[in-house]
């Protein structure tokens, strides 16, 4: 930049030579110079307002806008983004196959009571001994006389209660909130549920944990902040278990069984529908354990997984089966049933005589003990043990409930001769019902193995090989002649082809000495439909006996069979099974008369 002198020599040397003063020259031109920086100085203030001006127009229009856009929008809630997962402080929920709620949680109170602040004690037990009949007037006087400072009086209450206890108007009686498990549906599915019960206690909360069945066996799921409130999804069906404990409940009843049990299987999948076990409970009100006599005798026990028996005939179809896989028999092969079979000082007999000879399907339709024996013969105990092995006798099951390693199996001391052939026919060695749903699911699915399971499940599971495909069918076979032509005739159902297998086993002595001649454990395991199997069935009962009759009947042709197929009746409409009516003439043709 180039500066113009104050006082230029030229303008100076005219303004001498004109008799002008030359000092003017100097003022004008400083007065000039003055005015430029003004004019720079205006012109920069102008241009810094008018961009300050047009940022607060865009900021304006910007909020103008958005308001206008939340106003015209559809009202949602707010959503917090953050690092990590939420934490969940409550128990998830369980649910069935289809979502419907089988455990869940409730908000609740406690109740307790701080005795110094107490005017009334006595009234107050009084009142609170109204309201709660379970708890004693005098107990809780004197508790409220003692010199403790704080005092449990109920650890959860209702709404209803709550609003009692208010009403006594004691200054002494707190409440604190907390959550408890609630069971909406009862008993129904009671010894899977398990139930839940508190853990680390205090005046504003409690710790929910789970103390048996799924409630126990996936407690850390259950409890865990990182599943986000995910809910434990079950392989059983509501409504396929309700079912099955109605009508279980109805034949316990009409049979005089001490107790029963029904488990219903997806041959292929492993999942287990239903699963009932009577007497049952409440887990909303779960009963105490024995601490004396038999715990099978407890509403607590689990029959279907806990409780181990000899599940007699039921056993013979894995003997023929085995031995048709090995090459030894077929269906049709003749097998000696003449009686009885001895060995050393035991005696194997069968209910009645039938004869010199029977086939293989007839030695499964008659129920032939001293057949089966022979035919165990043929195939060696080392071999059966090695085959009952495969299918999961020797084991608890691996279904996912706590009280499953209880449920091991009891088996012979020495695996003799003797013991080959009772085993043969389901006696000497003592295993669960759900042992037994999974054995006719590996059986009769093709021959494939597979694992019960309380987890949902949508593909089959890929198992080792038992048994091939053709030999699978022709065991359905034989199951099937046995509803159509033997001891299981109670058994049919309209519309359902079932195939199935009795089991009538004399009951073991308390003390270990010997059997009881007038009680039994009666089964029966049925699969359906025989056309394309897809579920087994096992239904046990209890020292059953029917007494209507001209003489008591205990077997599980008068006694488990027709309980069976009422379930069948029941539940196959709802499993999405639709029934095969037979038609009497031909499709598509007309009968005519000349």
């Amino acid at each position: 930049m180039i500066r113009t002198p104050l006082r230029p020599l030229a303008r100076v040397l005219k303004a001498r030579a004109q008799g002008e003063d030359p000092a003017s020259i100097e003022a004008e031109n400083l007065a000039k110079r003055h005015e430029e920086i003004r004019d720079r100085s205006r012109a920069r203030a102008e241009g810094r307002l008018l961009v300050l001006g047009l940022a607060f127009f865009c900021l304006y229009a910007v909020v103008g806008i958005r308001m206008g856009a939340l106003a015209s929008s559809v009202p949602e809630e707010p959503m917090a983004v953050a690092q990590g997962n939420a934490i969940i402080g409550q128990r998830s929920d369980i649910i069935d196959r289809n979502g419907r709620i089988l455990a869940t949680n409730l908000e609740t109170h406690s109740l307790y009571a701080h005795p110094q602040d107490m005017i009334d004690p006595i009234g107050a037990a009084n009142k609170l001994a109204e309201i709660f009949p379970e708890l004693d007037a005098e107990d809780l006087a004197r508790r409220f006389a003692s010199d403790r400072k704080f005092i449990w009086v109920r650890k959860q209450i209702s709404p209803e209660q709550m609003q009692a206890v208010h009403d006594i108007g004691s200054p002494g009686l707190l409440f604190g909130p907390r959550e408890m498990r609630l069971y909406p549906n009862g008993s129904v599915a009671a010894h899977i549920m398990g139930g839940a019960s508190f853990g680390r206690e205090g005046v504003h909360s409690a710790e929910v944990i789970g103390v048996a069945g799924v409630e126990r066996q996936f407690d850390d799921y259950l409890r865990d902040p990182a599943n986000e409130g995910a809910p434990l999804e079950l392989s059983i069906d509501l409504t396929v278990q309700s079912a099955t404990e109605e009508v279980l409940a109805g034949g316990m009843a009409l049979m005089n069984a001490k107790g029963a049990t029904a488990v219903l299987m997806d041959i292929h999948t492993g999942e287990v529908i239903s699963m009932a076990s009577l007497p049952d409970f409440d887990p909303n009100d779960r009963p105490q354990v024995l601490t004396t006599g038999d715990q099978s005798d407890s509403p607590l026990f689990n029959r279907a997984v806990q409780g181990v028996y000899e599940l007699g005939s039921t056993f013979k179809i894995f003997t023929v089966a085995q031995a048709m896989q090995l090459g030894l028999i077929n269906a049709e092969t003749m097998i000696d049933t003449k009686g009885p079979l001895t060995w050393g000082r035991f005696r194997i007999r069968d209910f009645r005589n039938y004869g010199d000879e029977l086939t293989a399907t007839d030695v499964i339709v008659k129920s032939s003990n001293v057949g089966t024996a022979r035919i165990a013969l043929q195939i060696g105990g080392e071999r059966q043990r090695s085959f009952l092995d495969e299918l999961g006798f020797l084991e608890p099951t691996p279904i996912e409930m706590i009280e499953a390693p209880t449920g091991a199996p009891l088996l012979p001391r020495q695996w003799s001769e003797i013991s080959t052939m009772t085993v043969s026919y389901g006696h000497g060695l003592s295993s669960s019902p759900l042992h037994l749903a999974a054995g006719y699911a590996s059986l009769l699915n093709g021959g494939t193995k597979v694992e019960p399971t309380l987890l949902r499940r949508d593909t089959p599971q890929l198992g080792p090989r038992i048994v091939s495909a053709d030999i699978s069918a022709s065991a359905v076979d034989m199951l099937r002649q046995v509803v159509v032509r033997g001891t299981a005739s109670f058994g049919e159902v309209d519309g359902y082809a079932v195939a199935g297998k009795t089991g009538t086993a004399d009951k073991p002595r308390e003390n270990g000495g010997g059997y009881y001649d007038d009680k039994v454990i009666s089964t029966f395991a049925t699969v359906f439909p025989a056309t394309e199997p897809q579920y087994v069935l096992i239904v046990t009962l209890d020292e059953p006996q029917i007494t209507s009759l001209d003489e008591a009947r205990r077997t599980a042709g008068w006694t488990a069979v027709p309980v069976a197929a009422e379930m069948i009746r029941r539940v196959a409409p709802l499993l999405g099974l639709r029934p095969q009516i037979e038609s009497d003439a031909p499709v598509g043709v007309t009968l005519t008369s000349n």
